[in-house]
C-alpha cells in the first residue's frame, strides 16, 4: 500500500463492519501500543476475535497483520519524530492542556493537514476537474455547515476571475438548482463526512441531468462519493476537542485552491483581465490609510 496507513484507516472507517471498525478504532486510539501488540492482544482489545483482526486487516488493503503492523509502526516512527520536531510530547488535546500546548498542537495539527493533503491529493482528478470546470456552461458548488465555508469560498474565486458559479447554504435552493442544470454543466459537492444528504442529494439531481459531478471528502468511499464523477479526497483528523475542526476547513480549502489556481491557468490571460477589473470595481471600498507622522 502507498500513503499513511493511518490516513487511509480513517477514511475506511464509514465502510467497515462494526466489529471491524472497533478494530479501526482501537489502533487510531493507541497506534503505538498496536504496534507492540500480537493479533491475539489486539483482539481482545477491541474485544472481538482475531479472525476479525485477518479481515480488517485485508478490508483495508493488507494480506494479514504482519503487513499491516509493519506499515503501521512506520506511520507511528514518522508520526512521533514529527512530534518530537515541533516540540510536541503528545499530539492529542487533553483537558489539561496548557494554553502553549493548545497552540502549539493545534498549529502543528493544522501544517500536517495541508502537508498531507497535499501529499495525497490525485493530481489526474484534480486536473480533470479543472478542465471540465474550464469549458462547463453552469456551474454550482455546494456545501452545508463548515463545508459551505470551502463551497462558498471557490464559486468566489472562480467569481474573480469569470466563471460565475450558483452557491447557497440553502438545501432547498441547492436542490432547485441542481434539477436545472444542463448537460456538461459542472457541480461540486464539499463535505468532510461525505455523508450530508443535502449535498449528496443535490449532486444526484445534477448527474441525472447530465451534469459533470465532483465531491471533495475526507471519505471517498462515503455516500458522496458513489454521486460523483470525480472525488478529491482530504486528509484532516477531527477529534474530541475538535469537533467540526478547521483541519477539515483548512483542507478543503487547500483542494479549493489547488483547484482554482489549475483553472485560472487556463485561461490565463483572461483570468488576469478579470482579477484587475473585480479589484477595480470594489477600489473605492476600501479606507484610505495614512501613517502617522513622527510627531504625533
Amino acid at each position: 500500500m502507498t500513503g499513511d496507513v493511518l490516513v487511509k484507516l480513517r477514511r475506511s472507517l464509514p465502510t467497515l463492519r462494526p466489529a471491524e471498525a472497533r478494530v479501526a478504532e482501537t489502533v487510531l486510539e493507541n497506534p503505538s501500543l498496536v504496534v507492540a501488540s500480537t493479533i491475539t492482544e489486539l483482539a481482545g482489545e477491541a474485544d472481538t476475535s482475531q479472525a476479525t483482526v485477518v479481515r480488517f486487516c485485508r478490508a483495508i488493503g493488507y494480506a494479514g497483520y504482519p503487513e499491516f503492523r509493519i506499515d503501521l509502526a512506520q506511520a507511528t516512527s514518522r508520526r512521533d519524530l514529527e512530534l518530537e520536531r515541533s516540540g510536541i510530547a503528545q499530539g492529542e488535546l487533553t483537558q489539561t492542556d496548557g494554553v502553549d500546548d493548545v497552540v502549539n498542537k493545534i498549529a502543528f495539527h493544522e501544517a500536517r493537514t495541508i502537508e498531507d493533503t497535499a501529499r495525497d491529493v490525485d493530481r489526474e482528478v484534480l486536473d480533470k476537474l479543472a478542465e471540465a470546470i474550464s469549458a462547463a456552461p453552469q456551474l454550482a458548488v455546494y456545501g452545508v455547515g463548515a463545508s459551505h465555508i470551502a463551497a462558498q469560498d471557490l464559486a468566489i474565486k472562480l467569481q474573480r476571475i469569470g466563471r460565475i458559479a450558483f452557491c447557497s447554504p440553502d438545501a432547498d435552493l441547492q436542490q432547485s438548482s441542481a434539477a436545472v442544470l444542463d448537460p456538461g454543466a459542472v457541480a461540486i459537492g464539499i463535505s468532510h463526512s461525505g455523508q450530508t444528504r443535502a449535498t449528496n442529494t443535490a449532486l444526484e439531481l445534477a448527474h441525472r441531468r447530465g451534469a459533470i459531478t465532483a465531491a471533495i471528502t475526507n471519505y471517498p468511499d462515503a455516500p458522496i462519493g458513489k454521486v460523483a464523477d470525480l472525488v478529491l479526497a482530504t486528509t484532516a483528523r477531527e477529534t474530541k476537542f475538535r469537533a467540526g475542526a478547521m483541519a477539515s476547513r483548512i483542507a478543503q480549502l487547500t483542494i479549493v485552491d489547488f483547484l482554482f489556481v489549475r483553472v485560472a491557468q487556463r485561461s490565463y490571460d483572461r483570468s488576469q483581465e478579470a482579477i484587475r477589473l473585480t479589484a477595480d470595481a470594489v477600489a473605492d471600498q476600501r479606507m484610505e490609510f495614512s501613517r502617522p507622522s513622527r510627531n504625533d
